[in-house]
């Protein structure tokens, strides 16, 4: 699968523009702050239906403008698709394929796949839990559909029960019955989605470590699913800890609450591990999502990389760049400093389309 046209109006800082993309390597240079991220953005955005780096739909529309569109022409077994996503300030996203509206934006999750690696992806060894789970939450839920809709729905019911619990907060009284029936709807869900995290750990982890020790020869990585259902039926430790969410009003108990667990032999890597090793941790999950994607779907994602040379050492650069001659499929490489990436590509003797960014402005040279 590959794009082969992207067309912005008012995204970001795009007032318009059109481009036409290689099917292998894309190199996008300029300066920082010139718009080379909003691109890789715009891509994201069509596989996933939401920006990767903006929280708000609101805040991809260019500053003082009313709406945005974004259309990419997309190929994959020579089948051709055209998708479109527009959104008018203050009203409903629409998402096309096709010609034709989606219902469900989950419908579209994981039929175009991406897969991105930025400077910020060592915030999932910084930061707490909820990174990385929103991390393993993405692309289980790019593999499968039920995973997806029963993920919206326990955090739908999740937010209901918290609601009711303040509720009963507010109003000095409580009705047990009304709660169970959000503590049932939780137990079923939630009982999949903590089978789902758990096989897909059990996968990902040999894929994992392949890669971590491609990109760092010497050293051994570890991961593990740390989750409270693990030790206690789902339905008693919503029952244990039911005067506790009361005194809170909130749920503490559930898969909300799980984690992933990062090693560096054996010791913990936000602690023990330098920076280097912590990017090339996180770049071999990049890389397995990637793999793992290609072998559910069947076919190579997009994947973006963003100002990532600047980041890592010659040796990390270099194996990465092996990865790259042995096709990885469509490319797209962000890169402030023009001369690096062409010294990088010819010491491999790949050939790439380049596309110099400045000040919204995009064009081929």
């Amino acid at each position: 699968m590959h794009l082969e046209r992207l067309h912005l109006i008012d995204f970001k800082n795009y007032q318009e523009v059109d481009l036409q993309f290689s099917s292998r390597i894309n190199v996008l240079v300029g300066k920082n702050g010139s718009g080379k991220t909003n691109l890789l953005d715009a891509i994201y955005y069509l596989s996933m239906t939401r920006s990767a780096f903006s929280a708000s739909d609101q805040q991809v529309i260019r500053i003082g403008q009313p709406f945005f569109v974004a259309r990419g022409h997309f190929k994959r077994d020579e089948v051709a698709q055209e998708l479109v996503a527009s959104l008018q300030s203050g009203s409903k996203k629409v998402f096309k394929e096709g010609g034709l509206d989606y219902q469900k934006m989950s419908d579209h999750v994981g039929k175009y796949p991406v897969v991105l690696i930025t400077p910020d992806d060592t915030d999932l060894v910084k930061e707490g839990g909820e990174a990385r789970r929103k991390f393993f939450d993405s692309i289980i839920s790019q593999l499968d559909k039920t995973y997806l809709e029963d993920l919206m729905q326990y955090n739908h019911t999740l937010k209901q029960r918290n609601a009711l619990l303040r509720m009963f907060q507010e109003a000095g009284s409580f009705d047990s019955i009304a709660l169970e029936a959000y503590d049932q709807a939780l137990a079923r869900l939630g009982l999949y989605i903590f089978r789902r995290r758990s096989e897909f750990v059990i996968e990902f982890l040999p894929v994992f470590r392949k890669y971590f020790q491609f990109l760092v020869a010497d050293e051994e990585a570890g991961l593990e699913y740390d989750s409270l259902v693990k030790s206690k039926d789902f339905l008693r430790g919503l029952n244990d800890t039911r005067h506790r969410d009361l005194a809170l009003a909130r749920t503490s108990f559930g898969i909300h609450k799980d984690d992933y667990l990062f090693s560096l032999g054996g010791g913990d890597l936000k602690r023990l591990g330098s920076q280097g090793q912590q990017k090339s941790f996180v770049i071999a999950m990049k890389l397995t999502q990637y793999e793992l994607i290609e072998r559910h779907k069947g076919f190579k994602p997009i994947l973006l990389l963003d100002d990532i040379f600047d980041k890592l050492d010659d040796g990390r650069i270099a194996r990465l760049l092996e990865l790259i001659k042995r096709d990885l499929g469509q490319l797209f490489i962000t890169d402030a400093r023009p001369d690096r990436t062409g010294l990088l590509l010819k010491a491999i003797n790949v050939e790439a389309s380049v596309f110099k960014i400045e000040k919204g402005n995009a064009k081929e040279v």
